[in-house]
């Protein structure tokens, strides 16, 4: 039987999956732990319920989108999370992140691997900017777009938290669609693109961004902008409405002239104490 290939990191010091189950999950980010929503831990918890009932914050939904921290203990002041060399500032948010997605770290080490002091990066849907810090921890200059304005000071924040020199990064607070056909107009490119796009969103003038609709059409955007010597492309996807062996067509037909590699599987996180994966969204990557 064929297997969709995972993958997940095993060398985080500072973050821990402690169970899942009936719809959420208990983590603990740099010894404080919360309890957010997850719809895809649909099983049952394995770990007792008092370790649940001991957890620092618990995420309640209010609606599809939104809901309310039950804050316990205030997290600390500043809230740091560290992976290897590099430093994340966490914040709870009513949209129940805190600023980071652990399970990303194997997609910041195979980008790593694959930068040079002269690689130029683009990423866009940059959210806070783990993924700009990581390729610039590398080496690589960083143009970080986004429309949401306070994700790109959070994502800024992270940059100096890390003392990634100014001049290593770019800050677009836009669109993405229109940044990049643009970008395509003026004939700019980049040797590596991070493509991180939401299921929904709204750009910076109000634009409505669908990724089942608007995905296909910003693809062949992209592909003009790719540089003559690229290095990789990064594609996330969270939405479970989209497979990755979906992902991994549509981008096979547009970047298959390349040459390359294309790879794609589900990124997940593993329990702390059992070999049981949680789900956390598909992934393709190509490279040279």
């Amino acid at each position: 039987m064929n297997t969709i290939p995972t993958a997940y990191a095993n060398d985080w010091t500072e973050y821990a999956l402690l169970d899942s189950g009936r719809g959420e999950k208990l983590e603990s980010f740099a010894g404080y732990t919360m309890i957010r929503p997850d719809p895809r831990a649909i099983w049952e918890p394995k770990q007792p319920k008092s370790l649940w009932e001991q957890a620092d914050a618990h995420f309640i939904r209010t609606d599809s989108d939104h809901g309310d921290w039950n804050i316990v203990k205030q997290p600390p002041n500043p809230w740091i999370l560290k992976y290897h060399d590099m430093q994340f500032v966490l914040h709870p948010t009513d949209f129940k992140h805190v600023g980071i997605f652990p399970e990303q770290a194997p997609n910041w080490s195979w980008m790593q691997s694959l930068i040079h002091p002269t690689t130029t990066v683009l990423n866009l849907f940059g959210y806070t900017g783990a993924a700009t810090v990581a390729c610039a921890d590398a080496g690589a200059h960083v143009t970080h777009v986004d429309s949401s304005k306070p994700s790109i000071t959070w994502a800024h924040e992270n940059c100096t938290q890390n003392n990634i020199p100014i001049e290593k990064t770019r800050w677009i607070v836009e669109d993405v669609v229109k940044f990049v056909v643009r970008e395509g107009n003026r004939g700019n490119t980049y040797d590596g693109i991070i493509l991180d796009p939401p299921r929904f969103g709204r750009g910076a003038k109000g634009e409505v961004w669908k990724l089942g609709n608007d995905l296909p059409y910003l693809l062949p955007s992209i592909k003009r902008i790719v540089s003559k010597n690229p290095a990789f492309i990064l594609l996330n996807a969270y939405t479970a409405d989209l497979s990755s062996i979906a992902l991994y067509n549509i981008m096979d037909s547009i970047f298959s002239s390349l040459g390359g590699k294309l790879t794609f599987g589900e990124l997940t996180t593993k329990e702390k104490n059992t070999d049981r994966l949680l789900p956390q969204g598909s992934f393709v990557r190509w490279q040279r």
